[in-house]
């Protein structure tokens, strides 16, 4: 399991877990990221990802990102 920052443009993978507090677990919940979805990473800079999730892109930033487990 990793964070999902180290995953690459273009590469679809699949939710593991969602660690921080409850307030921020439940903040991505409502973007549509629970565990055992897909999110393809459509575009990566300097950590920050903008995700397919659903039929929503999704931009979030290194320090959210690092809080989704893949």
């Amino acid at each position: 399991m990793m964070p999902l920052t180290m995953a690459k443009a273009g590469e679809t993978v699949t939710i593991r877990k969602i660690t921080g507090r409850d307030e921020v677990r439940q903040h991505l919940a409502e973007l549509g990221f629970v565990v055992d979805t897909s999110v393809t990473v459509v575009s990566e800079l300097a950590g920050n990802l903008i995700l397919q999730v659903k039929d929503s892109r999704i931009a979030l930033d290194k320090t959210m990102a690092m809080r989704v487990i893949i």
